[in-house]
């Protein structure tokens, strides 16, 4: 069954979708619109496809996939619902592009995570679980979108949801390899491999506790981790 029949239909109110500072690596999406006079606003600047991305991005994120019917995405972006399916033949195809449109933007914020720190190369990657971590103690934080809704798609593994978020997963997985790629290592694929689960049980250890020090302790672990393979 697909996760547009699975709907429910109903919308509710929470919090917004940022994170710190407006974004949260894997999770947080576009600011909320706010009032209806400034989203209106916002409206007649965009195309009717990007606005329907950027309502699905903080519905979905804010609320779960399975809790925001194609109305209140509708609702949110100011289009019919005829608009909305012009665009998306099915609520599925708009799950997979709530998660496509993070893909790059989550992957470059890692990147300058790790660009900006300094120190050796442990110390790059403890940097991006200290940043996790900082934008997890955001109040508007709801942990990693990817994870998330692998979650709620557990029992539909070939819903194109999950083909994206496991591809973004893969290329951070990817990306950290790289970093590693003349570091000396034995085996940088291992190494990426290894601070990859303990990025994902960061992000899911922190959801279930609300206790950001645990992206801080899983990022002191993948640090040793990356000193004791460059040991020369």
């Amino acid at each position: 069954m697909s996760a547009a029949k699975q709907e429910t239909g109903s919308r509710n109110e929470g919090a917004g979708s940022t994170g710190a500072g407006g974004t949260g690596a894997g999770g947080s999406g576009p600011a909320s619109s706010g009032t209806k006079a400034a989203g209106a606003k916002t409206r007649g600047e965009k195309p009717a496809r990007e606005r329907i991305v950027d309502a699905a991005n903080r519905l979905f994120y804010r609320e779960g996939i399975r809790a925001v019917s194609v109305d209140a995405v509708a609702n949110e972006a100011g289009v019919t619902k005829k608009t909305l399916y012009y665009h998306f033949r099915s609520k599925d195809d708009l799950v997979a592009e709530y998660l496509a449109s993070r893909d790059q933007p989550n992957l470059a914020l890692f990147a300058a995570w790790f660009g900006r720190a300094e120190g050796d190369l442990a110390d790059k990657v403890e940097a991006i679980f200290t940043e996790l971590a900082r934008s997890a103690r955001h109040p508007k934080w709801k942990g990693c979108g990817f994870l998330r809704t692998a979650a709620e798609l557990a029992n539909m593994p070939g819903h194109p949801a999950m083909k994206i978020g496991a591809g973004h997963k893969k290329k951070f997985e990817d990306w950290i390899a790289g970093q590693f790629a003349g570091s000396g290592m034995e085996n940088p694929a291992a190494t990426a491999r290894q601070v990859v689960l303990l990025m994902d049980g960061a992000f899911s250890t922190m959801l279930v506790h609300r206790d950001a020090a645990y992206a801080e302790e899983a990022g002191r672990a993948a640090g040793g981790i990356v000193r004791a393979a460059t040991r020369p």
